[in-house]
Order: structure tokens, then C-alpha cells, then sequence
């Protein structure tokens, strides 16, 4: 049985005990990469792997400027809207209080039916309050590079609305003094009534126009091809790209660059050619010219050949990658089974000890991490998945599996399978800041046959447009008669 205090063993202590595999061998050697390298990096050079060019220095300042443009654009966007609101919802109760406070000694005493409009007042106010809240004052999703078209003529009406009630109030009523009270509640009533039909349209406009599919967008990432579809409605390229965003981090596998340097390295030594020097220089004689001519072009030929059997390689390769991985992976699966019934002793132990000596899950994790730890780090690392999961998360995954008495399939399903992106910290996300990269403009609606990028620092989403066809639908009639038929016997039959 492993001590709790023997949890304190590394993923970098395991690697130096356990041989190198093959296919880290036949790569070069990387340097140990900090995870903080990017806050402690000071030199820019131009043979490191991770160098910084000034080139890249301007575009991070910039894209740091425009950051702060964004959240500056966006508690501007907040405060016009808070503003907007207020003055919408405080010019009815203004056209009711004004006249009480310039000539109340004036005004016709008001009904039971004024009285009335009065509760519709408040309550259409509270009922518009509440849709106003649930329709706008949501969080944001994102923000865009460009302004909401519909959101900003919807502002633009209210605004335009509401001056055209105050002029008209200003001219009909505050300058004659109207002394009908009950009309002038009537008029902020139908200024009420006026609002909740533009919110209305709004919820037309902003929810129930995108509901209805018209486009099929094919997302493909650029580096290993995953591919997704999404039908989306009448959106504009800038909205369709926030929803294929949102959609990206919970359908697609998450980056993984560990991949793409290993198939840059075996193409590279499948496609590495042969050199060929003259020694003798251009002065030499014709003679050893020409014997230098025809051995290049053996060796040349002699490549080529190389070259043609390159796929008997490559298959071999995977197959061995295969091999290996299925080994790694049943030596984690047992490792992990026996750590899990290591767990049900203990438990089986806690129970009939002394409540002082029980464990915590996250005491009881740190226990049987140590067993378990070599075989999934070879794993790991036979997969490539080494830089997407820490000790730290290891842990707190396990802890979480015994916590609510989970099998060790479900805790060996996120390391075995390559989840989608939102299944990993956001320290292992790649993505974090996107460009929208499109030749149209970001506020056009999405049409036939357009594309766009979504581009972060290590790939970019390429986004093509088609539209869903017309189906046309006919209808046949089929005669119920056709399904019957008669069956004849003849009454003479062989024996």
C-alpha cells in the first residue's frame, strides 16, 4: 500500500525513470517548456522555437490596444443602453406627474375610469420592465468587431419614438396647459402600449428570424482537417461566426500540435533528398566530370527509388504506433483497476475504523495516484497528450471518480478518448483570442457560396457557405385496389 506521502512524485521524476520510446528517439530533443515561459521569456533570438520577431511584438501590442477597445466599446454599448431605458421608461410617469406640478389648480378631477388606466399604466410598465430585462440586459457572448444592425435600429426607432411624443406633448399640452387629465393619462397610455409593440418586433427581429435553417455552413480547421456542419438561419457573418465559436468548443477535439509535429518530421524524413558535391570543383577535367555526372545521377535515381517505397514505411510506422499504444493502454487500464480496488478495501477498511482515521477523497486520490502514475504517463506520452493534462488535474479528476463512487472506465474515458475542447482547463486552450478574416462585409447576411476565416495564433476555422435547396414535395396516389390479387388452384394436381 502506497503512503499519502508518496503522492508527491512528479510527472518529470516518472519520465527520467522510464526508457525513451522509439519514436522520441528518432525526434530531436526539446527543452523542458515552463509553463509560465511566456511571462518570464526576456531574450528574442531567432533560432528558438518559441523566438519572438518584432513583427510579432507590434501585432501582440496591437491586438493588446484593440482588447481594450473592445471592453471600453462594450461599457459604452451597456451605459447608451441603461440610459435609453431609463429615459423609455421614465417619459410615461413624466406625462402623468408634469401637469400635478405646473397647473394642478387647473385640471379636471379624474374619474374612475382614469383610475383605471392608472393600473394599466403600472402594470404594462412592469410587464415591459421584465421583457425589456430578459430580451437585452443579457450577459454578451462575445464581443463582435462590428454593431448589431437591428439592434441599432430598434434603438434608433425608440429614440426617434419617444422625441416624437415629447414634441408632441411639449406643443399640445405642456405649452396650452390642457386641462382633459384624463386624456393626458390616455396619451401615456398609448405611448405604453406603442412600446410594447416595438419590443414586439424586436424579439421578431433579433430571435425569431435566425430560427427558420436557410444556410448549411462546413467548418474545417486548417490543420487536421476536423470538419463540422451547422445549419443556421438569416444571420450575419459576424453572428453566424459566434455561433460556429460556441459550437467549436463543445463539437470539435481540442488542438493538438503534438500530432501535427510528428507527421512534419516523418514527412521530412520521407522526403529527404541526397546531395551531391563535384570535389574536383568546376575547373576539374572532363573525365571526372563525368564520372561525378553519372554517380549523381545514381544516387539521384537511387533516392527516387527510395522515395517510391516511402509508404511501406510509413506503414509500418503506424503500425508499430498502433502496437505500442494498445500496449501502453492495457497497462493503464490494469494499473488503473487495480488502483480502484485498492480504493473499495480502503473503503471496506474506513468503515470499520475509527471515524479520526477516515480519509478524505482528495487524501485517498493523492494514496493511489503513485501506482497508477507511470503507466498513464506513458501513455500519455505515447499519445501525445502529455501537455493537455497536469498532475494536478490527474488528481483532481480522480478525486472527483471516487467522490461520487465512479467506475475506472469513467475516469480512464478523458484520458483514452480526445474530448472536445471545453473538457480541458482553459490554460490548455489554444484559441483565445479570434480575427474574422471575410471579403464581404462582417454585417451582411450570409449568402450562397461565401467564405470566411476564423483565424487565432495556431490555426484558423475555414468557414464556406451553401444554401439549403428548395424541396419540392408530389404526391402519387396509390390505388388501394393494386395490393389485391386472387389466388386460383385447379382442382387436379399431381400425386
Amino acid at each position: 500500500m502506497a503512503e499519502p506521502g508518496q503522492a508527491e512524485i512528479s510527472m518529470e521524476e516518472l519520465a527520467l525513470d522510464s526508457e525513451p520510446s522509439e519514436q522520441h528517439r528518432s525526434l530531436p530533443a526539446q527543452p523542458r517548456q515552463d509553463d509560465n515561459w511566456g511571462e518570464t521569456t526576456t531574450a528574442v533570438t531567432g533560432t528558438s522555437e518559441h523566438s519572438l520577431s518584432q513583427e510579432d511584438i507590434v501585432r501582440i501590442s496591437k491586438d493588446l490596444d484593440n482588447s481594450v477597445g473592445l471592453d471600453c466599446k462594450r461599457y459604452l454599448n451597456v451605459a447608451l443602453s441603461v440610459i435609453l431605458g431609463l429615459v423609455v421608461f421614465l417619459t410615461p410617469l413624466a406625462f402623468l406627474i408634469l401637469p400635478h406640478l405646473l397647473w394642478p389648480d387647473r385640471l379636471r378631477a379624474c374619474g374612475t375610469a382614469c383610475e383605471g388606466l392608472f393600473i394599466s399604466v403600472a402594470f404594462k410598465l412592469l410587464i415591459l420592465l421584465l421583457a425589456v430585462w430578459a430580451l437585452f440586459f443579457r450577459p454578451p457572448r462575445a464581443g463582435l468587431p462590428r454593431i448589431f444592425v437591428f439592434r441599432a435600429l430598434l434603438a434608433t426607432l425608440v429614440l426617434l419614438f419617444v422625441l416624437s411624443y415629447w414634441l408632441f406633448y411639449g406643443v399640445r399640452i405642456l405649452d396650452s396647459q390642457d386641462e382633459d387629465y384624463q386624456g393626458i393619462v390616455q396619451y401615456a397610455v398609448s405611448l405604453v402600449d406603442a412600446l410594447l409593440f416595438i419590443h414586439y418586433l424586436a424579439i421578431v427581429l433579433l430571435e425569431l428570424r435566425q430560427l427558420q435553417p436557410f444556410f448549411s455552413l462546413c467548418v474545417t480547421r486548417s490543420t487536421d482537417g476536423a470538419t463540422q456542419h451547422y445549419n443556421l438561419g438569416q444571420l450575419s457573418i459576424q453572428r453566424a461566426a459566434v455561433v460556429i465559436l460556441e459550437n467549436y468548443y463543445k463539437d470539435f477535439p481540442v488542438h493538438n500540435p503534438a500530432m501535427l509535429t510528428a507527421s512534419k518530421s516523418r514527412a521530412a524524413k520521407h522526403l529527404a533528398g541526397l546531395k551531391v558535391y563535384n570535389v574536383d570543383g568546376p575547373g576539374g577535367n572532363n573525365a571526372a566530370a563525368g564520372i561525378a555526372q553519372s554517380q549523381s545521377r545514381a544516387m539521384i535515381a537511387a533516392a527516387a527509388r527510395r522515395r517510391d517505397s516511402s509508404h511501406n514505411e510509413l506503414y509500418y510506422e503506424d503500425a508499430e504506433h498502433e502496437r505500442r499504444v494498445r500496449k501502453r493502454r492495457a497497462r493503464l487500464v490494469v494499473a488503473v483497476e487495480e488502483a480502484f480496488t485498492h480504493i473499495r478495501r480502503m473503503q471496506e477498511e474506513e468503515q470499520k475504523a475509527a471515524p479520526s482515521d477516515v480519509m478524505d477523497p482528495r487524501e485517498a486520490a493523492q494514496a493511489i495516484f503513485p501506482s497508477m502514475a507511470r503507466a498513464l504517463q506513458k501513455y500519455l506520452r505515447t499519445t501525445r497528450q502529455q501537455h493537455l493534462h497536469s498532475m494536478e488535474s490527474i488528481q483532481q479528476h480522480l478525486a472527483f471518480c471516487i467522490t461520487n463512487n465512479m467506475t475506472p472506465k469513467a475516469f480512464l474515458e478523458s484520458y483514452l478518448t480526445t474530448g472536445p475542447t471545453l473538457q480541458y482547463g482553459k490554460d490548455r486552450w489554444l484559441a483565445r483570442q479570434w480575427t474574422l478574416i471575410s471579403e464581404a462585409s462582417v454585417t451582411s447576411g450570409l449568402k450562397d457560396g461565401a467564405v470566411f476565416l476564423l483565424k487565432c495564433i495556431d490555426f484558423s476555422l475555414v468557414v464556406t457557405t451553401k444554401k439549403i435547396p428548395y424541396i419540392q414535395l408530389a404526391e402519387e396516389f396509390i390505388d388501394p385496389k393494386s395490393h389485391k390479387f386472387v389466388l386460383r388452384l385447379q382442382s387436379e394436381t399431381s400425386v
